[in-house]
């Protein structure tokens, strides 16, 4: 089977997609996900806001003292926010990413390039166009939930839901302040994105040639199974890629949205830097022992 036929049996253009289908499963599969993954959410944003006098300073501690104070559904504290937003949010992205994917193919035709390379720039360009277009919805939810995430978490606000977050945001900062961080989040999703996509289009297809698909043409069509497999493993790949080079930029972002300084109301993405590289070379300094000559 060659690798252009490889590739049209394992994916599907969006001229031949059932997009009732795509929207109802997809909603369905990303809520199930969501569900599974949301206590990880939660811990790392906590991880993320943690200040030095924090007693929880590992994931552990942190699972143990939402256990303690709150039980199972301190875990999903945000959810109901995140899942009302984020079904509308998902649909924007995936029309986007699908039509601009089918679109970047056509484009990249003409330049001959390697299959892995065009797949690699064709998704790369589709993730990144994708969440640049979801970003107006995704923000304040994201706000909003990562508020909830860390109330009552080293002296953070609390709040009785995701209602009474949006009013005291709107209070205090007006519409603005569901767009806290909003260029960063750009900097952040849309490059994490690009990379995502890119690394999961382009493994795929260097995992099949690993596999010896895509080099006989007469060889039988992979099973499901097999496919399943090589596009698991490739969103593993891609998964750890873009987090690699995204989860500095995630960090800065998470802070710069729910922390507020001494009396300061508003911090730009280079304050919240400056004050992170701060505080870690102070606690290097301080925890730097002499060396005995």
């Amino acid at each position: 089977m060659a690798a252009s036929s490889l590739g049209q049996t394992t994916e599907i253009n969006w001229d031949k997609l059932d997009k009732t289908k795509f929207y109802v499963v997809g909603a369905g599969i990303f809520t199930g996900v969501t569900v599974g993954l949301y206590p990880m959410s939660v811990i790392k944003t906590r991880l993320q806001v943690a200040t030095k006098d924090t007693v929880e300073k590992s994931a552990s501690s942190v699972i143990r003292g939402i256990l303690k104070t709150d039980g199972v559904p301190g875990l999903y504290r945000g959810f109901g926010t995140v899942i009302t937003g984020a079904i509308p949010t998902r649909i924007i992205f995936l029309t986007a990413l699908e039509t601009t994917k089918a679109a970047a193919f056509k484009m990249l035709e003409p330049f001959k390039f390697s299959e892995p390379s065009q797949a690699a720039l064709a998704n790369g360009i589709a993730g990144m166009s994708a969440s640049l277009c979801s970003q107006a919805i995704f923000v304040p939810i994201d706000v909003i939930s990562q508020k909830l995430m860390v109330q009552g978490y080293s002296g953070h606000e609390k709040y009785n839901g995701g209602l009474d977050v949006a009013r005291k945001i709107i209070r205090t900062d007006g519409i603005r302040g569901f767009y806290r961080g909003f260029g960063l989040s750009v900097m952040t999703y849309s490059p994490s994105s690009a990379v995502w996509w890119a690394s999961y289009g382009s493994s795929q297809r260097i995992i099949w040639r690993l596999l010896g698909q895509g080099t006989d043409r007469e060889g039988a069509a992979p099973s499901e199974s097999t496919i399943m497999l090589v596009q698991a493993t490739g969103g593993i790949i891609s998964g750890a890629t873009a987090s690699c080079i995204t989860t500095p930029l995630d960090t800065i972002k998470t802070r710069l949205q729910v922390i507020y300084l001494l009396e300061v109301e508003t911090l730009s993405c280079f304050s919240v830097f400056f004050l992170l590289l701060l505080h870690h070379v102070l606690r290097l300094h301080t925890t730097c022992k002499p060396v005995p000559i």
